[in-house]
């Protein structure tokens, strides 16, 4: 059911005008402002004299792949749990995450890489933008999203999206598909968060953290998840999200002197919280502040991003010269040069916590209500979370009134 000629006719241009407006503007600031840097400039390489082998290329690409393999594959998999929006879920992370790293470009570089009226960019500086393609501060990047997200939902939400609701479960195949997305993340994201961190032992200790603390989210995720299950069985859901929360949680602290040991805590007790979030929380958003959180991400983002922002000023606030040696200046460069205390240090980040939520409170809002405009044309209440208002789909004959095509029975997500 495409809907109303003028409906279709509207819907034609939508996206193919919005694309190419900005595409059009990118590539302008692109050809004004954007450079290559020293180490991809040809003159300016060679001019220096630097051995192939030294050049950051090798030593950021292979993070900079695996960030891209969780960005198009993992994040884009991981939401086709929808039973009939895999087309949307896979298609738009596709699209949107195409043009963040465009956008990011820009945005980032104007505060961090910007000097001689130029904004100058190499593989390292893709490999960062890679992970951090929302503008929001890196210790609660996450937390400042689930928070975006769920005040955006608010603003949108309309009375009569129950009519929607037979759509916004699974069924078996979808679940499978999703279970793809979960895994890819899970192994990549000691990648997504290492690749912004100094080359050397901070990357290393970021890697086996990350790992470290999935692991035990994992194990926490799975005996909570029988634990409060029916009848002692696990739920999907929660191993598809909850697992990934130890990714989540040391996303902050994970460059810190944090300790294997205290990884597994913080992985575990991520793992815990986001699965109580999944069977407890979600339903009371949903009957008592109607907001929609259909991809969890309150649960696997939110909570555990905020309990990685506090763990990451508890681990600042115990941080000394025995336990970093000269390795502090490279994580705490301000304590290093006795500029700043530990104690100061861990309330600078306490206060970026804060800032990061009110800010992302604000840009949640806003978007929302600019995704209200008109003429962005909202799918009817009775067609969210279908494929066949964007995509085509085969067997799109159907009439979307009749609810789900497929003889299994949806299973909820909250």
């Amino acid at each position: 059911m495409a809907g109303s000629p003028r409906r279709t006719a509207g819907r034609r241009l939508q996206l193919p005008l919005l694309c190419l407006l900005l595409q059009g503007a990118t590539a302008i600031l692109f050809a004004v402002f954007v450079r290559y840097n020293h180490e991809t400039d040809a003159a300016l390489w060679h001019w220096r004299n630097h051995s192939n082998a030294d050049n950051e290329f090798y030593f950021r690409y292979p993070s900079f792949q695996d960030v891209h393999t969780m960005i198009f594959v993992g994040f884009g998999f991981l939401m086709v749990f929808l039973q009939r929006y895999g087309f949307s879920s896979v298609g738009f992370t596709f699209l949107l995450a195409a043009f963040a790293l465009q956008w990011s470009t820009l945005v980032q570089g104007f505060f961090h890489s910007f000097h001689g009226g130029h904004i100058h960019v190499g593989v390292e500086r893709l490999g960062r933008l890679s992970c951090c393609s929302w503008p929001c501060w890196r210790w609660c990047y996450l937390a400042s999203t689930s928070l975006c997200s769920l005040v955006s939902s608010g603003v949108l939400y309309r009375p009569q999206l129950e009519k929607s609701k037979h759509r916004q479960g699974s069924v078996y195949h979808s679940d499978l598909f999703a279970m793809i997305g979960t895994i890819f993340l899970w192994i990549f994201w000691p990648s997504f968060n290492s690749a912004p961190t100094t080359l050397g032992d901070g990357q290393h200790r970021t890697a086996l953290n990350t790992y470290y603390s999935l692991t035990a989210s994992t194990l926490s995720t799975f005996a909570l998840s029988a634990l409060v299950g029916r009848d002692g069985r696990l739920d999907m859901v929660h191993v598809q999200n909850a697992a990934l929360a130890g990714g989540v949680v040391v996303g902050t602290s994970a460059e810190m002197m944090l300790t294997p040991f205290g990884a597994l805590v913080a992985g575990f007790l991520a793992g815990t919280v986001s699965t109580l979030g999944y069977k407890f929380f979600t339903p009371i958003l949903e009957s008592k502040l109607k907001v929609q959180d259909t991809c969890g991400v309150h649960n696997l983002h939110g909570m555990p991003g905020v309990l990685g922002a506090l763990l990451g000023v508890l681990v600042a606030g115990l941080a000394t010269h025995e336990a970093y040696g000269d390795g502090l200046e490279s994580v705490f460069p301000l304590l290093a040069k006795g500029q700043r205390s530990a104690t100061s240090q861990a309330m600078h980040q306490l206060f970026g916590l804060f800032v990061t939520l009110i800010f992302a409170s604000v840009g949640g809002s806003l978007g929302g209500l600019l995704l209200r405009l008109p003429f962005l044309d909202s799918p009817p209440d009775s067609q969210c979370y279908e494929d066949q208002i964007y995509w085509e789909v085969p067997g799109e004959h159907e009439d979307l009134a009749q609810g789900p095509l497929r003889a299994e029975e949806p299973e909820t997500r909250a």
